[in-house]
């Protein structure tokens, strides 16, 4: 049976007409009041057979609706609401929701939010369901560092669990077969300097190279793709993680920066790069306008879908002989402190690392949580499924760029389509992004 808890009522949190960051500073100040709470007693691995209600928050992820449905599947007696936010609104919604005194039961974890939400002992320490349930065993190491932190959350991946992973991703390169086969390349480059001379050989053709939505996201993931390939996993690590004396103002990233500014001048990018959006720019590339894609996997589905076979996948290539390594996160929940069923919640937690909800996850255009699970599929989801356990055996996956701080997005798109512009340095961009750390960590 759930342990039943008493629900809290952190009234300095409550006030309905508070301003995001009073109520964000407000329950930064309740750390002493709720800090006992978000370590249980006890836990329990059984789900209770009496009626349960629980309320799940989320922002826009294709796998959530069809796990959940997966797991009332097999507990029919449990109601999961789903609370859907957009994800431009959610940091600052979830912060709302969980800090109320009627918080959701499970929230998709968000780093943004844990900064004030874990400190104030709002969000359930899951160390002790991860011994019951075996989720070290269960999930790969290298997508739960990620979800861990100190009571502070200033440092991330270390010390307890907040939150298991429910979906992967990973970063990497898709590609148009037929336009590649008409610059006389015959297979995917295996080197970072055969990428650029692949380049090379598709714009001489009068094809742009790589298409990219620097508007939004895809700028930085570009940079972000040549930096897992040019630079040391454990600096990168440590500096997004938040680790005391740690810096992106290294060689590797600048390195990685010049490429891409160098990319930008030759014409590599497509024209307007800075004007485009991510989903403008993936759907040229599905339509022939691009050789190349530089993105995630959560964009297979649609261009498998508009591509067939003329699709492929591969991680960035590094210097000859490199290990692979690309960025990716996870989709993953965390549970309230002040959940009444925190253990019905861990089981819905447990239910994601399952066959059953591989099978969804692969489904919905994401990796498994178990890279076992995703073998066996053809076209260019089975390319990303070679790519992705490379990655995991190795334990090269790293985190975004982004999770250094609730800000470094701020920093990151402008400071790209600077250097896409050709009006900010390397130096100038790497700059920015260390200023926007050390305000947050230093």
């Amino acid at each position: 049976m759930p342990t039943t808890r008493r629900r809290r009522h952190p009234a300095a949190c409550a006030a309905a007409g508070a301003a995001v960051l009073v109520l964000t500073a407000s329950c930064a100040v309740l750390s002493t009041s709720v800090r006992e709470d978000d370590v249980p007693d006890t836990v329990s691995t059984a789900v209770t057979d009496e009626p349960v209600t629980l309320r799940l928050a989320y922002t826009d992820d294709p796998p959530t609706e069809a796990l959940v449905d997966g797991f009332t599947r097999r507990h029919p007696n449990v109601t999961v609401d789903l609370e859907r936010t957009q994800f431009s609104d959610y940091v600052k919604t979830v912060k709302l929701a969980m800090s109320s005194d009627d918080p959701p039961d499970i929230a998709q974890y968000n780093t943004g939010a844990m900064n004030s939400l874990v400190p104030a002992g709002l969000i359930l320490d899951l160390d002790k369901h991860a011994a019951a349930y075996g989720w070290e065993e269960a999930f790969p190491s290298s997508a739960m560092d990620p979800l861990r932190t100190d009571q502070d959350a200033e440092r991330f991946g270390s010390g307890s669990l907040y939150a298991v992973p429910g979906s992967l991703s990973v970063l990497g390169v898709f590609y148009n077969k037929d336009i590649l086969a008409g610059a006389g390349i015959e297979e995917p480059p295996r080197t970072l300097g055969a990428f650029e001379d692949a380049l090379e050989r598709v714009h001489a053709e009068g094809t742009t190279p790589v298409g990219n939505g620097a508007l939004e996201v895809g700028g930085f993931q570009i940079w972000n793709a040549l930096l897992n390939v040019t630079g040391d996993e454990q600096d990168y690590r440590d500096w997004v993680y938040g680790a005391p004396g740690a810096t992106i103002e290294t060689e590797a990233a600048q390195e990685a920066a010049a490429t891409l500014a160098r990319w930008a001048e030759r014409g590599y990018l497509s024209e307007g790069a800075n004007a485009t959006s991510d989903i403008d720019a993936q759907a040229d590339f599905a339509s022939g306008g691009s050789a190349f894609l530089i993105t995630g996997n959560w964009a297979a589905a649609a261009l498998a879908e508009e591509m067939g076979e003329d699709v492929g996948f591969f991680l960035m290539p590094g210097p000859a002989g490199a290990v692979p390594g690309a960025s990716g996160a996870s989709v993953s929940y965390a549970v309230s402190s002040q959940s009444d069923h925190p253990d019905v919640a861990a089981a819905f937690l447990d239910y994601l690392g399952s066959p059953e909800a591989a099978r969804i996850q692969a489904e919905s255009g994401f990796m498994p949580v178990d890279p076992e699970a995703a073998g066996g599929e053809g076209g260019v989801m089975g390319d990303i499924d070679s790519g992705f356990a490379r990655v995991i055996e190795e334990e090269g996956l790293v985190p975004f760029p982004d999770y250094a701080t609730p800000g470094m997005l701020d920093q990151l798109t402008p400071g790209v389509q600077g250097l896409v512009a050709g009006v900010t340095t390397e130096e100038e961009f790497l700059r920015t992004l260390q200023q926007e750390w050390e305000g947050d960590h230093g």
